[in-house]
Protein backbone atom coordinates (compact mmCIF):
# COMPACT_ATOMS: atom_id res chain seq x y z
CA UNK A 1 0.00 0.00 0.00
CA UNK A 2 2.69 2.24 0.94
CA UNK A 3 4.39 1.82 -2.05
CA UNK A 4 1.71 2.28 -4.18
CA UNK A 5 0.93 5.52 -2.86
CA UNK A 6 4.44 6.72 -3.60
CA UNK A 7 4.02 5.53 -6.59
CA UNK A 8 0.87 7.56 -7.67
CA UNK A 9 2.30 10.63 -5.32
CA UNK A 10 5.96 10.97 -6.96
CA UNK A 11 4.84 9.47 -10.54
CA UNK A 12 1.83 9.93 -10.71
CA UNK A 13 1.57 6.71 -11.50
CA UNK A 14 -2.64 5.30 -12.42
CA UNK A 15 -1.68 1.77 -12.39
CA UNK A 16 -0.99 2.33 -8.99
CA UNK A 17 -3.84 4.06 -7.97
CA UNK A 18 -5.94 1.76 -9.70
CA UNK A 19 -5.08 -0.60 -7.39
CA UNK A 20 -5.02 1.23 -4.50
CA UNK A 21 -9.02 1.84 -5.26
CA UNK A 22 -9.74 -1.69 -6.46
CA UNK A 23 -8.05 -3.05 -2.88
CA UNK A 24 -10.47 -0.86 -0.83
CA UNK A 25 -13.95 -1.51 -2.73
CA UNK A 26 -14.76 -3.79 0.01
CA UNK A 27 -14.15 -0.88 2.44
CA UNK A 28 -16.44 1.14 0.19
CA UNK A 29 -19.26 -1.34 0.21
CA UNK A 30 -19.07 -1.57 4.53
CA UNK A 31 -19.23 2.03 4.53
CA UNK A 32 -22.74 2.66 2.15
CA UNK A 33 -24.19 -0.57 3.98
CA UNK A 34 -24.48 1.44 7.47
CA UNK A 35 -26.56 4.33 5.72
CA UNK A 36 -29.13 2.09 4.29
CA UNK A 37 -31.74 3.21 6.87
CA UNK A 38 -32.18 6.41 4.59
CA UNK A 39 -34.51 3.87 2.18
CA UNK A 40 -31.92 4.88 -0.82
CA UNK A 41 -30.64 2.19 -3.02
CA UNK A 42 -27.29 0.61 -1.87
CA UNK A 43 -26.24 0.64 -5.37
CA UNK A 44 -26.15 4.28 -5.59
CA UNK A 45 -24.82 4.77 -2.23
CA UNK A 46 -21.94 2.40 -2.84
CA UNK A 47 -21.24 4.81 -6.08
CA UNK A 48 -20.89 7.93 -4.07
CA UNK A 49 -18.84 6.61 -1.94
CA UNK A 50 -16.55 5.34 -4.25
CA UNK A 51 -16.48 8.85 -5.55
CA UNK A 52 -15.18 9.86 -2.26
CA UNK A 53 -12.53 6.77 -2.50
CA UNK A 54 -10.86 8.02 -5.42
CA UNK A 55 -10.55 11.38 -4.07
CA UNK A 56 -8.65 9.91 -0.61
CA UNK A 57 -6.66 7.84 -2.83
CA UNK A 58 -5.70 11.02 -5.14
CA UNK A 59 -4.98 13.00 -1.83
CA UNK A 60 -3.46 10.53 0.66
CA UNK A 61 0.22 10.94 1.98
CA UNK A 62 1.94 7.70 2.84
CA UNK A 63 4.34 9.59 4.70
CA UNK A 64 1.77 10.79 7.48
CA UNK A 65 1.98 6.63 8.63
CA UNK A 66 -1.46 6.10 8.72
CA UNK A 67 -3.18 3.45 6.63
CA UNK A 68 -5.23 4.77 3.88
CA UNK A 69 -8.56 3.23 4.85
CA UNK A 70 -8.35 4.88 7.77
CA UNK A 71 -7.90 8.33 5.69
CA UNK A 72 -10.38 7.83 3.03
CA UNK A 73 -13.49 6.68 5.26
CA UNK A 74 -13.87 10.41 5.65
CA UNK A 75 -14.04 11.32 2.42
CA UNK A 76 -16.10 8.06 1.68
CA UNK A 77 -18.81 9.39 4.63
CA UNK A 78 -18.07 12.63 3.20
CA UNK A 79 -19.81 12.03 -0.52
CA UNK A 80 -22.34 9.57 1.15
CA UNK A 81 -23.71 12.46 3.48
CA UNK A 82 -24.01 14.66 0.42
CA UNK A 83 -25.82 12.29 -1.37
CA UNK A 84 -27.80 11.56 1.27
CA UNK A 85 -28.57 15.46 1.95
CA UNK A 86 -29.67 15.75 -1.83
CA UNK A 87 -32.15 13.29 -2.20
CA UNK A 88 -33.25 12.05 1.02
CA UNK A 89 -36.63 12.83 2.89
CA UNK A 90 -38.18 10.96 6.10
CA UNK A 91 -41.82 10.31 4.86
CA UNK A 92 -42.53 10.03 1.19
CA UNK A 93 -45.91 11.04 1.43
CA UNK A 94 -47.71 9.43 -1.37
CA UNK A 95 -46.57 5.88 -2.06
CA UNK A 96 -49.06 3.65 -3.12
CA UNK A 97 -52.18 4.23 -5.84
CA UNK A 98 -55.07 4.61 -3.08
CA UNK A 99 -52.37 7.63 -0.87
CA UNK A 100 -52.04 9.04 -4.04
CA UNK A 101 -55.94 9.55 -4.84
CA UNK A 102 -55.93 10.28 -1.43
CA UNK A 103 -53.34 12.73 -0.75
CA UNK A 104 -55.34 15.47 -2.80
CA UNK A 105 -58.20 15.33 -1.35
CA UNK A 106 -57.38 15.21 2.14
CA UNK A 107 -55.09 18.02 1.17
CA UNK A 108 -58.23 20.33 0.77
CA UNK A 109 -60.47 18.75 3.37
CA UNK A 110 -57.83 19.19 5.99
CA UNK A 111 -57.68 22.74 5.17
CA UNK A 112 -61.68 23.28 5.72
CA UNK A 113 -62.26 20.58 8.38
CA UNK A 114 -58.30 21.04 10.60
CA UNK A 115 -57.73 17.84 12.36
CA UNK A 116 -60.76 15.51 11.11
CA UNK A 117 -63.22 13.39 13.76
CA UNK A 118 -63.99 9.52 13.75
CA UNK A 119 -67.32 10.93 11.70
CA UNK A 120 -65.53 13.01 8.92
CA UNK A 121 -62.68 10.35 8.28
CA UNK A 122 -65.59 7.47 7.70
CA UNK A 123 -67.41 9.86 5.47
CA UNK A 124 -64.04 10.66 2.98
CA UNK A 125 -63.25 6.70 3.16
CA UNK A 126 -66.76 5.86 1.43
CA UNK A 127 -66.31 8.88 -1.17
CA UNK A 128 -62.94 7.79 -1.79
CA UNK A 129 -63.61 4.27 -1.70
CA UNK A 130 -60.42 3.39 1.11
CA UNK A 131 -60.00 2.24 4.11
CA UNK A 132 -60.22 4.58 7.74
CA UNK A 133 -56.64 3.43 8.01
CA UNK A 134 -55.52 4.73 4.91
CA UNK A 135 -57.45 7.74 5.51
CA UNK A 136 -55.61 7.93 9.06
CA UNK A 137 -52.72 7.44 7.95
CA UNK A 138 -52.21 9.96 5.47
CA UNK A 139 -53.60 12.32 7.81
CA UNK A 140 -50.91 11.94 9.60
CA UNK A 141 -48.10 11.74 7.15
CA UNK A 142 -49.75 15.75 5.96
CA UNK A 143 -49.25 16.57 9.63
CA UNK A 144 -45.49 15.78 9.57
CA UNK A 145 -42.94 17.51 8.70
CA UNK A 146 -39.06 17.09 7.32
CA UNK A 147 -36.28 17.13 9.85
CA UNK A 148 -32.65 18.17 9.04
CA UNK A 149 -30.46 15.58 8.51
CA UNK A 150 -27.60 17.15 11.00
CA UNK A 151 -27.82 18.38 14.43
CA UNK A 152 -30.13 21.85 14.33
CA UNK A 153 -26.86 24.22 15.48
CA UNK A 154 -29.42 26.86 17.43
CA UNK A 155 -31.03 24.09 19.08
CA UNK A 156 -30.55 25.23 23.17
CA UNK A 157 -29.56 21.87 24.75
CA UNK A 158 -26.98 18.88 23.46
CA UNK A 159 -29.17 16.14 23.95
CA UNK A 160 -32.45 17.34 21.81
CA UNK A 161 -29.60 17.90 18.91
CA UNK A 162 -28.55 14.35 19.23
CA UNK A 163 -32.43 13.03 19.54
CA UNK A 164 -33.71 14.83 16.35
CA UNK A 165 -30.69 14.47 14.11
CA UNK A 166 -30.84 11.73 11.82
CA UNK A 167 -27.50 11.87 11.43
CA UNK A 168 -27.34 10.88 14.93
CA UNK A 169 -28.91 7.14 14.89
CA UNK A 170 -30.04 5.90 11.32
CA UNK A 171 -25.63 5.13 10.81
CA UNK A 172 -24.79 2.01 12.73
CA UNK A 173 -22.39 3.30 15.06
CA UNK A 174 -21.83 -0.57 16.43
CA UNK A 175 -20.59 -1.47 13.22
CA UNK A 176 -17.40 0.40 12.36
CA UNK A 177 -16.57 -0.10 8.72
CA UNK A 178 -12.66 -0.02 9.19
CA UNK A 179 -12.99 -2.59 12.06
CA UNK A 180 -15.27 -4.84 10.24
CA UNK A 181 -12.88 -4.67 7.45
CA UNK A 182 -9.91 -5.54 9.41
CA UNK A 183 -11.96 -8.57 11.43
CA UNK A 184 -12.79 -10.23 8.05
CA UNK A 185 -9.25 -9.97 6.44
CA UNK A 186 -7.93 -11.43 10.00
CA UNK A 187 -10.14 -14.41 9.40
CA UNK A 188 -9.59 -14.74 5.67
CA UNK A 189 -5.41 -14.61 6.67
CA UNK A 190 -6.67 -17.25 9.98
CA UNK A 191 -8.64 -19.76 7.74
CA UNK A 192 -5.87 -19.28 5.01
CA UNK A 193 -2.79 -20.47 7.44
CA UNK A 194 -5.24 -23.08 9.05
CA UNK A 195 -5.42 -24.98 5.54
CA UNK A 196 -2.22 -24.42 4.71
CA UNK A 197 -0.66 -26.00 8.47
CA UNK A 198 -3.27 -28.69 8.10
CA UNK A 199 -1.39 -29.74 4.86
CA UNK A 200 2.13 -29.73 6.89
CA UNK A 201 0.67 -32.89 9.23
CA UNK A 202 0.74 -36.47 7.82
CA UNK A 203 -2.64 -37.98 6.48
CA UNK A 204 -3.66 -39.86 9.88
CA UNK A 205 -3.13 -36.87 12.19
CA UNK A 206 -5.02 -34.41 9.39
CA UNK A 207 -8.16 -36.83 9.39
CA UNK A 208 -8.04 -37.11 13.28
CA UNK A 209 -7.68 -33.37 13.61
CA UNK A 210 -10.60 -32.52 11.12
CA UNK A 211 -12.92 -34.80 12.38
CA UNK A 212 -12.61 -34.64 15.88
CA UNK A 213 -12.50 -31.16 16.04
CA UNK A 214 -13.89 -29.44 12.18
CA UNK A 215 -16.58 -31.50 11.47
CA UNK A 216 -19.92 -31.10 12.71
CA UNK A 217 -20.42 -34.81 13.84
CA UNK A 218 -17.33 -35.23 16.00
CA UNK A 219 -16.25 -39.42 16.49
CA UNK A 220 -15.29 -40.23 20.03
CA UNK A 221 -11.55 -41.28 20.55
CA UNK A 222 -12.43 -44.92 21.03
CA UNK A 223 -14.42 -44.81 17.42
CA UNK A 224 -10.94 -43.49 15.80
CA UNK A 225 -9.31 -46.11 17.80
CA UNK A 226 -11.86 -48.91 16.32
CA UNK A 227 -10.97 -47.61 12.90
CA UNK A 228 -7.51 -47.38 13.21
CA UNK A 229 -6.75 -50.16 14.57
CA UNK A 230 -5.01 -48.99 17.89
CA UNK A 231 -5.95 -48.12 21.68
CA UNK A 232 -7.77 -44.62 22.48
CA UNK A 233 -4.89 -43.67 24.13
CA UNK A 234 -2.84 -43.75 21.20
CA UNK A 235 -5.50 -41.69 19.18
CA UNK A 236 -5.04 -39.12 22.13
CA UNK A 237 -1.88 -38.59 22.07
CA UNK A 238 -1.48 -38.64 17.48
CA UNK A 239 -3.94 -35.57 18.32
CA UNK A 240 -2.26 -34.01 20.90
CA UNK A 241 0.66 -34.01 18.68
CA UNK A 242 -0.94 -32.55 15.66
CA UNK A 243 -2.38 -29.53 17.60
CA UNK A 244 1.13 -28.63 18.81
CA UNK A 245 2.78 -29.18 15.35
CA UNK A 246 -0.29 -27.37 13.93
CA UNK A 247 -0.19 -24.34 16.40
CA UNK A 248 3.55 -23.90 15.65
CA UNK A 249 3.25 -23.79 11.48
CA UNK A 250 0.04 -20.96 11.62
CA UNK A 251 2.77 -18.91 14.03
CA UNK A 252 5.70 -19.84 11.48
Amino acid sequence: EQELARELRQHNDLDAARQLVMSHLRFVVHVARSYTGYGLPLGDLIQEGNVGLMKAVKRFDPEQNVRLVSFAVHWIKAEIHEYVLRNWRIVKVATTKAQRKLFFNLRSAKKRLGWMNNQEVEALAQDLGVSTAVVREMESRLSGHDVSFDPAPESDSSEERDYYSPAAYLEDAGADPALVLEREDWEEDASQRLLLALDELDERSRDILQRRWLNEDKPTLHQLAEEYGVSAERIRQIESSAIKKLQANMVA
